[in-house]
């Protein structure tokens, strides 16, 4: 009896888990028709100029980008969490560990990046309003989307990037060496390796403003990116290519602008 209610638990923590990050993406697509926005982040032609701004400048206001972004976060990292809560699943029996303190490793991860949302969001609506940034989130200056993606691309080569990336692409050994029982050492973990990812991600998140932050193209290569760096054989292997990519794009736009 015991293992059929653990074996229960189980399936019930994952595929709710699987659910929540099916629901965000389904409130995206839905919020970016809703938007008459096309798969780029794009307004679409069938709607007119009066319904473009009504539909874009309703949406631009912190109080809606809040919840967007925030949804968002859920929707592209916690597809990458999986490895880590597998890790801690492993950890259960033989760390005294639980599924509450699972639970408590998830919810730390998501108020680190809910945080996150609260601070670009901010940014996000203080740049429209001085007309930094398009309704639709993208930069006006050329320059300044250069500027963006050649900063990421070096930031894929920095210390704090390894030291961060380090950490998120080996959980198991942040379980070991932070380990907390229950359901508020998981919390406390959780947060952690939540600051740790957004330490190792924040550029990613900024790219949206290169592109368009309801870019589903964008979204879905970005939460594969994350994902791939989170592989144990793969991860390492790709942080710097990735980096050198968005580099020569940076340079290559800047030249296409100067010209």
């Amino acid at each position: 009896m015991k293992l059929i209610n653990i074996s229960f638990i189980r399936s019930f923590f994952w595929v709710g888990f699987f659910i929540l990050i099916l629901l965000s993406w389904y409130y995206l697509y839905s919020m970016s028709k809703m938007m008459g926005l096309d798969w780029f982040g794009q307004s679409t032609k069938s709607m007119s100029m009066g319904s473009k701004a009504m539909s874009m400048g309703s949406n631009v206001s912190f109080k809606t980008l809040f919840p967007m972004w925030s949804i968002m976060m859920i929707a592209m990292m916690f597809p990458a969490m999986v490895p880590t809560l597998k890790g801690y699943q492993d950890l259960i029996k033989s760390a005294n560990g639980s599924w509450l303190g699972w639970l408590g490793v998830l919810l730390g991860y998501l108020i680190i990046w809910v945080l996150f949302s609260l601070i670009i969001s901010i940014a996000q609506s203080s740049l429209t309003e001085v007309n930094i940034l398009t309704d639709l989130g993208v930069f006006q200056s050329k320059w300044m989307i250069s500027f963006v993606l050649i900063a990421v691309g070096i930031f894929q080569f920095t210390v704090f990037k390894d030291y961060c990336h380090g950490v998120c692409h080996s959980p198991m050994a942040y379980f070991l060496s932070k380990w907390r029982k229950g359901f508020f050492g998981g919390l406390r973990m959780g947060l952690g390796l939540g600051a740790f990812c957004v330490g190792c991600c924040w550029g990613f998140m900024l790219l949206g403003f290169t592109v368009g932050y309801m870019n589903f193209v964008w979204m879905g290569l970005i939460t594969l990116v994350v994902v791939i760096e989170k592989l144990p054989q793969v991860g390492v292997l790709v942080k710097k290519p990735l980096g050198g990519i968005l580099i020569l794009l940076g340079i290559s736009l800047a030249i296409i602008n100067f010209n």
